[in-house]
This record gives C-alpha cells, sequence and structure tokens, in this order.
C-alpha cells in the first residue's frame, strides 16, 4: 500500500511556538511510519515556512527552555490543487511533492484560530481538527464564552474590554462584580500566556497592561476556588469524551511553566478521583460544549469543579497540547486509545470531514 503523506504544520508565529514545537515532536515520534510517509513544514517566529528533514528539524530537542526550529530546511509554500496540495520550494521552484493531509500543530493565534484552516481550505487539503469557524470560536475565549451561556452551559463570570476602551477599566468595577482575586487573561492566547491572578489594587494595571500586549482585546474572570479537571474529546458528529483527568498545580496557578516548562509543576491525577455521577456529568458536558462551539477532530475541555457537584466549563483547546506531559493524548492513553491509534483516528476523521464537504454543491443548477 501506498504511504499516506502527512504534512505536520508546527512553530508559528504565536507566543506558544515551543510548546508547537514539542508537541510536532512527540507526533512525529508516536504516528505510524508504515502507514504514514511524515511531511515536517516547520514555520518560523516570522511566518516562513521550511522543509525540515526528520533528522535535525529541531535545535535543542530534548530541552524545553532552549527548544528551536532548525531554520536550516527549504523555504516552501503549499499551493491549491484539484485534490491536497502541492509544496513548492521558494528558491527554485521545483515541487517537493504533494501533501495528502495536515496536521496543525499550531497553538495560539496564527495557526489555531481559523487562520491556517482557511488557508488549508483554500488548498483544498484535508486536516485534521477544528475547520474556520469552530477554530476562531475556540480560540476568542469572549466569544467562546457567551456562546456556552447561550446553550445553557454554565461558565465563569467575565467581563471582556478592547484596547480601545482600556481607560474605561476601573478596578472597584470590576471588583464589584467579579470579586477579589481574580483573573486578567487576553482573548485570544492559550497555553496560560499573559495571564495574572490579580489580588489587589497594586496587581490590577500591570496585569491588564501585560495580557494587552498579547492582544487587543482582555478578558477579566471571576476566580472559581474548585477542582481543575480536564476532558478530551474526539470525534466530528458523533464525538466521544475521555475519562476526565485532575490538574492539582504546584504553582499559583496551572501557569505555563507547570504546563510545558516543569515537569513538577502540576501533578496530573488520571483519572481524577470523582464519584461515577460526575465523571458521566463531566463528559456529557464535554460534547455539550464541543458541539454547541462548532468543532470537529479534536477538542480538550477544562473545567472547574465546586464543591461537590457544580460544574463549570472554563474553557476549550480546538489543537490541545500534544508534549509528553499534556492531558489530551494522556487522557486518551487512560481511556484506551494510546497515542499511535490517537492520532491515526484524528487523520481519518480529517478525511471524512473532507470527503463530506466535496460532496457539496458548489454551483447552481439552471
Amino acid at each position: 500500500m501506498k504511504k499516506i503523506r502527512v504534512g505536520i504544520l508546527f512553530g508559528g508565529r504565536s507566543a506558544e511556538h515551543e510548546v508547537s514545537l514539542q508537541s510536532a515532536k512527540n507526533i512525529i515520534e508516536a504516528i505510524d511510519k508504515k502507514k504514514y510517509s511524515v511531511v515536517l513544514i516547520g514555520i518560523d517566529k516570522k511566518g516562513k515556512w521550511f522543509l525540515n528533514e526528520a533528522a535535525h528539524f529541531l535545535l535543542h530537542a530534548d530541552n524545553p527552555k532552549l527548544i528551536k526550529l532548525n531554520r536550516a530546511g527549504t523555504g516552501v509554500t503549499l499551493v491549491p490543487g484539484s485534490k491536497g496540495g502541492k509544496l513548492i520550494s521558494l528558491s527554485g521552484g521545483q515541487s517537493a511533492g504533494p501533501v495528502d493531509v495536515v496536521f496543525p500543530v499550531l497553538h495560539g493565534p496564527f495557526g489555531e484560530d481559523g487562520t491556517v484552516q482557511g488557508f488549508l481550505k483554500l488548498a483544498n487539503v484535508p486536516f485534521v481538527g477544528a475547520s474556520v469557524l469552530g477554530s476562531a470560536i475556540g480560540m476568542d475565549k469572549d466569544v467562546l464564552k457567551r456562546l456556552l451561556r447561550g446553550a445553557g452551559i454554565p461558565t465563569a463570570k467575565f467581563l471582556a474590554f478592547e484596547r480601545k476602551a482600556t481607560r474605561d477599566i476601573d478596578f472597584n468595577a470590576v471588583v464589584e462584580q467579579l470579586g477579589l482575586p481574580h483573573f486578567v487573561k487576553p482573548a485570544n492566547m492559550g497555553s496560560s500566556v499573559g495571564i495574572n491572578k490579580v489580588k489587589s489594587e497594586s496587581d490590577f494595571r500591570s496585569a491588564v497592561n501585560e495580557a494587552f500586549k498579547y492582544d487587543t482585546k482582555i478578558l477579566i474572570e471571576e476566580a472559581i476556588a474548585g477542582r481543575e479537571l480536564e476532558c478530551s474529546v474526539l470525534g466530528n458528529d458523533h464525538a466521544i469524551a475521555s475519562i476526565p483527568g485532575e490538574i492539582v498545580p504546584h504553582h499559583e496557578f496551572y501557569s505555563y511553566d507547570a504546563k510545558y516548562i516543569d515537569e513538577n509543576g502540576a501533578a496530573l491525577e488520571i483519572p481524577a478521583k470523582l464519584p461515577e455521577h460526575i465523571v458521566k456529568k463531566v463528559q456529557d458536558m464535554a460534547v455539550r460544549a464541543f458541539d454547541a462551539l462548532c468543532c470537529e477532530g479534536m477538542a480538550r475541555v477544562d473545567f472547574f469543579l465546586r464543591g461537590e457537584d457544580e460544574v463549570i466549563v472554563n474553557e476549550l483547546n480546538t489543537i490541545p497540547g500534544f508534549t509528553r506531559i499534556s492531558m489530551y493524548p494522556k487522557l486518551w492513553e487512560a481511556s484506551g486509545i494510546p497515542v499511535t491509534e490517537l492520532i491515526d483516528r484524528l487523520i481519518k476523521l480529517a478525511f471524512e470531514r473532507y470527503e463530506r464537504e466535496q460532496r457539496l454543491k458548489t454551483k447552481v443548477e439552471m
């Protein structure tokens, strides 16, 4: 059988660039090499695409603090084809061959927010994960929370502010609505980048300024005292949920370092120690959120459990981390789907959606 050529798209322009490198490394190591031929497409921090060789596509690959994309690869671009895209070298214009499907492993803006998904749809290439709308919704936490609220899914109380309204952000008014402490975060960012926990007025303005460094819109959320749970979702039209896991941070909160740098930054309880009715409640709510937010392929849904049985959705990630300490693959492994099989299922889901969309009419018959 001819191998399926999978383009692994990683790196990118966001502040989560290094996380993406770690995720890509794990996917490349775990993918079934007998079934798939891997094409490595690294994107540097300026947005240039490189065709990398598997033997040395990363620098300092085993050190999360120093990991870098090797920019010595050939510059490439993806051009549309009748079915599938073709990689073209930027140096000589030669074809670097087609890709049958793309697996975007891009976290944050310029990759997880619908931008790359739109480009891949224009290039007529199947791709893993949510499409344009689901990706954009999942990235914008303001829109995400409003849609959850509209679907009757409980979420934390929050306020959203655009940069143009910076002068109108009043600490006392925020405290009156959300209390203390509360969190300030960029609306379009993940991996806890730019997030600060505000405990006093002296923390507030610096937290707002920090969040605005990463986005033109910020969110201020109530701090929920409760257990932090996560649940993985897999599927298109009939999604399924993994067993839930629990994050027990050893830092002030589940920070960037705790997620990706410090292996002792948090304890991961898999499965979470929960009564059966709460497990089912989390799983049902994870799939409901996945559907309400127009997701496909995969997502990790993050929850708070306040008290004994109040389950609250915090957020949803459409391209969750695939690092060796990431919850998305770990939860599926504990649910009976090892990472190699998980990758295979995700690629099959990409083809399934693509074939469904190809059957849609694109012209009116007179």
